[in-house]
Formats: structure tokens, sequence, C-alpha cells
């Protein structure tokens, strides 16, 4: 049984502070908020540098002494690259405004960023003796939910609202989930995963209701750090339901500078949600520090349509902090920006990750995002999930064939 170097000291309270064991089974704090994984950042330092991980794998575990898994064999792997940074070259010329990069989340098993806070959150839960996981989800969460418990013989309850994109449902259910369709919004599903736990005896997995989702995602923000030789861009444009890639992101970076590796520049966090379900928006506009649920939540991007988030302080934490904003964007104008990544840089955005391009159209011309700015979006899956409109042509083959209708189509 291999051991990791890994440097978990204790649990922390994201509210209140207070310290909870590490190695133990743990929800939420005794306040009701996310907890959080602390290490000795002093020791980590000393243990490791930056040198160290050229030579392993491209792939997030390179990362190890930053997670909290203790023994190797509790790692459940399936292909966790480090996702490629595109550059958009002519949007940004189209523009007139900075560099634009796009991290393309899409590559990861399963085709999305939530890969990567389930693989800690399953490898987590291997460790400490889970052997029945549930969780609400609009979609890309649950099937790699059930991806890495397959792979961790670890049984799944998936539950989802019953306009989850069908490829989703699909998705999850082939993968090994047993999923359940149910007439509301991922809050509602997220009750019944509640309400559910001392009958089925199954840890409930819910966004931020348990620690290693953050640490997961947190690997994105310690990826693009490394990929841009340990530099922050300006500007991050991030899809926000849950906000846990945003927390965990912001996170890393206090990580980061702690041991050296960074200095104290910090991009300006973007959180991106749809004008339908926007309670963050909503919040940060008011100043206040945790977000009302959204009534009557709608958009096309089913990823961001989160009524009720359970680390929306930490969410507003991080943009104020960070001296970013909270801005919603129309369906139209996501439609609009899917296609025109697509058509003119040959990427395929999900709806979601098209919401961080029509932000960063919309705040370009607001003024909130300056022109000389580097900005860095978040694709957090691959578009290919997603239905596209149909745009081809038909060709009767029992007709003579008319290239003149070919050339000016």
């Amino acid at each position: 049984m291999k051991e990791i170097d890994t440097f978990v000291t204790h649990l922390e309270c994201s509210y209140t502070g207070k310290t909870y064991p590490a190695d133990q089974l743990h929800g939420l704090s005794e306040a009701g908020k996310p907890l959080l994984v602390r290490y000795d950042l002093e020791a980590l330092g000393k243990a490791i540098e930056k040198e160290d991980l050229e030579g392993r794998l491209p792939e997030f575990w390179r990362y190890r002494e930053f997670l909290p898994v203790r023994k190797s064999e509790n790692i459940v792997r399936l292909g966790e690259l480090m996702t490629p940074i595109l550059p958009a070259e002519k949007l940004q010329n189209e523009y007139g405004c900075g560099e634009i990069l796009i991290k393309d989340e899409g590559r990861l098993p399963t085709g999305s960023f939530k890969a990567r806070g389930l693989a800690l959150a399953v490898a987590m839960a291997k460790e400490l003796g889970v052997t029945r996981m549930a969780m609400p989800t609009n979609g890309n969460a649950g099937a790699a939910l059930a991806a890495y418990c397959s792979a961790a013989d670890i049984e799944t309850y998936i539950f989802c609202p019953e306009d989850t994109p069908k490829v989703n449902i699909a998705e999850i259910a082939f993968q090994g989930g047993k999923t359940f369709l149910a007439n509301g919004y991922i809050n509602d599903c997220g009750r019944i995963v509640g309400e559910g736990k001392e009958k089925m005896n199954w840890f409930d997995v819910s966004t931020l209701k348990e620690p290693y989702r953050i640490e997961g995602k947190k690997t994105m923000g310690l990826e693009l750090a490394e990929q841009l030789d340990w530099q922050l861009p300006d500007v991050i444009l991030y899809p926000t339901g849950g906000g846990t890639g945003l927390i965990g992101m912001w996170k890393a970076f206090d990580e980061l500078e702690a041991i050296g590796w960074i200095g104290s520049k910090r991009p300006r966090m973007v959180a991106v949600q749809a004008e339908g379900c926007a309670p963050i928006v909503k919040a940060f506009d008011e100043g206040t520090r945790h977000a009302q649920p959204w009534l009557d939540a709608h958009t096309i991007a089913s990823g961001i349509r989160v009524p009720a988030a359970v680390g929306d302080f930490l969410i507003l934490d991080a943009v104020r902090a960070s001296g970013g904003f909270a801005v919603a964007v129309s369906d139209e104008s996501i439609n609009e920006a899917h296609r025109e990544c697509a058509q003119k840089e040959g990427i395929l955005l999900c709806p979601e990750g098209a919401a961080t391009l029509a932000a960063l159209k919309q705040e370009l011309v607001s003024g909130r995002i300056k022109a000389d700015e580097q900005v860095m979006l978040f694709n957090c899956a691959t578009g290919l999930k997603y239905p596209m409109p149909s745009t081809h042509h038909t060709i009767d083959l029992t007709q003579p064939i008319d290239y003149d209708f070919i050339r000016d189509c």
C-alpha cells in the first residue's frame, strides 16, 4: 500500500473557521456551510519545487502534493489529461481587444470539467470507506460521478431535473448510475438526496456539501498557472452555477502564493450567469453576501441553472476580493457566441462556455473589461453533447447535380 506525500492537516468551516479532523467522513460543517481542506503549506513548499513537475505525467494528478489522497491505490484514473489553452485570435482581432484564451475542459473524461471534482471526491470516498453515493445534477456532474464510481465499485444514485439534456441522462444511466428524473430544479433533486441519507445510507456528494470536489476543481488553477509559466491572466470569466471551480481556483492561487510559486497578483474573477437564472449577479449588484433563491429559473445553459448555491458567499467573496464582478447574459447572446466561436475559430463550445464569450463581448462594450487585458474563458464541457442548429442542405441523387446551387449556398 503506497503512501503519497500529502500535507493535509485538518478541515475548516468556510464560514466560522471551526476546525474538523482530516481522514474522517464529513459533509457540511455544523453551521451548514462547506468545509475546506487545509494543508501544512510550509512543509508542502519545502517538499516540492516547480521543476519537480517536469518529469510527471501531463495529468492533474501531477499536483498530488496539493491534493488530499493519502494512498495511491485509491486514485481512480480515467485519463485526466491537462486540458489545452486555445488562443482565439480571430475573435480577438474582431473585438479589438487583448489576448483571448479558452481553457477547453471538454477534453476530460466524460467530456467536462466535472471530472476534476468527482475524481477527487470518489478517490476520497473510496479512501474513507464509502460504498454508496448520491447527487443531484443538471447533467455532466452525474455523468462524471457515474463513471468514476463504476471504476471504483461504488454504487450511485443520481437525480436529474426532467428537462436535463437527453444525452446526459442516457450517459449517466449507461455508465452505471441509477438514474431518476424529477419534475423540478436541481435544488429540488438535492432535497431528495438530503432527505434520503438516513433511509438509503448514501453519501451526499452534492456541490460543496463535501470537502473534496473543491480540491479537484482547484487543479484548474494550478494547471493554468503552470501553463502560463506561473503568471496569471488579467481576467477569468467562469460559468457559474454552484461555483465550485471559481472557489477552487481562488483557493489554488492562495496556496501557490503561500509557497512562493506566484506573487500577490490575482485575476479579476468574473462569475457568468444566464439572465434566466442569476442569483449571484443579483446578490453582487445588491451588495449582499448571500444570494436569494432564484424563482422560475430557465436558460439554455442548463449547467448554470442553479437557483440556490450553498457556497454563494464563497463565490461572492472571491469575486469581490479579486476586483471582479458578476454578470448575466441572455440566451440569445449565448447562441450567437456559440455559433461565432464555432464558425470563426473552429472551437465548439458548450452553452455554458459560450456564455463566457457572450459576457466578454458585452463587458468590452461596457468597459468593465479593458481592451488591453489578457482574458481566460472556461469552456467547461465538449460542445458535442449539446444540440446544434441544422444548417445543412440536401442533394437528390436522382436529379442532375446543381453545382450553381452548391456554390451559392
